[in-house]
């Protein structure tokens, strides 16, 4: 047996894997800045309405107390008794943590941490974090999905970078596979058994406490179509967001094709391959607007301001971490 610690391993590894990422993120900037006019991104950047930046903010904190309402609508749904306004400090520092490290996990590590006193049980925290997750994820494709509809119906199939018909189909797929999930938690729970082999008392524990989380859901049903209807709504928001954006930069970009490529851009940033989607996202948006005809610069200068909006917007977390710390 080696009596050489794990832990440096461990380390190097995740070194490891932040070095690709950067390397992605650096290679893929890199590549489409060689491929645009400087002086146009500037100068776009430069006479950008301050009116419409301001709109965008206003939005994007619109949304951040809809995922706020909608977290609380879950967390309530499975007795766990804590204030929307708590739960806003908890985004607010979450919301800080996924734009300034390089993971959106940090984000949900805060949000588990505040929340798991009052639930009584880190994994409870988990499954509520996870079921919102998910539901955001649903979301996600089904707007990409109407908005790919609409753009197929009034521009044609050719600029779209994906079918609509295979949006739905990912979109029913998804609905199909975690439906017996909350209807039939004792079946998830019997999935998991032959993972007791490791520790039975446990994961035989977590295995009771997902499968009691996931029974209270399927018993108030109400709670997760609040949530779904609130997850669209912040979804719908994002969009709105980038709308925004769009009329200050004067690009011109209608409001159905960001209901496309804002969703799929999310989505695709949640592969782990980048360092907090940068680079991934900007390429996203320059092989979409490509295909509708307009400049690589429209595209960078589009993700680079909205994205900067939303670090700028995510300082009020790094404030409200600051006095919690201090508190």
């Amino acid at each position: 047996m080696s009596d050489e610690d794990p832990r440096p391993s461990s380390a190097r590894r995740r070194y490891a894997l932040s070095a690709i990422k950067l390397t992605v993120s650096v290679a893929l900037l890199a590549f489409l800045f060689s491929r645009l006019d400087t002086s146009r991104l500037w100068e776009g950047a430069r006479h950008a309405s301050l009116p419409w930046l301001i709109v965008a903010l206003a939005i994007y904190a619109l949304n951040v107390a809809a995922s706020t309402w909608r977290w609380h609508v879950l967390l309530r749904a499975q007795d766990v008794p804590l204030r929307r306004r708590t739960l806003l400090k908890s985004f607010l520092v979450a919301n800080f943590f996924n734009n300034f490290l390089p993971s959106n996990i940090g984000g949900d590590v805060i949000r588990i941490r505040d929340t798991a006193p009052m639930a009584r049980s880190k994994t409870l925290a988990t499954t509520v974090i996870l079921v919102d997750r998910g539901l955001g994820l649903m979301g996600l494709v089904l707007i990409s999905a109407l908005g790919a509809t609409m753009v197929g119906g009034l521009q044609g199939h050719g600029a779209l970078p994906i079918w609509p018909s295979w949006l739905w189909a990912f979109f029913l797929i998804g609905a199909a596979a975690t439906a017996p999930v909350v209807w039939a938690p004792e079946g998830v729970g019997r999935l998991l058994q032959p993972l007791t082999i490791v520790h039975p008392e446990w994961v035989g524990s977590r295995i009771q406490t997902l499968t009691s989380a996931l029974g209270r859901f399927r018993d108030r049903p109400g709670a997760l179509v609040s949530c779904f209807a609130g997850a669209l709504l912040v979804q719908a928001l994002l969009v709105l967001f980038y709308l925004s954006v769009v009329h200050a930069l004067s690009l011109p970009v209608s409001p159905w094709d960001l209901a496309v490529i804002v969703p799929l851009s999310f989505v695709i940033q949640m592969l782990p391959v980048s360092v907090n989607g940068f680079g991934v996202r900007e390429a996203t948006f320059s092989f979409y607007f490509t295909r509708l005809g307009l400049p690589i610069e429209s595209a960078v200068l589009l993700s680079l301001v909205a994205t900067a909006l939303t670090m700028l917007f995510s300082l009020t977390g790094a404030a409200v971490y600051v006095t919690r710390r201090h508190s």
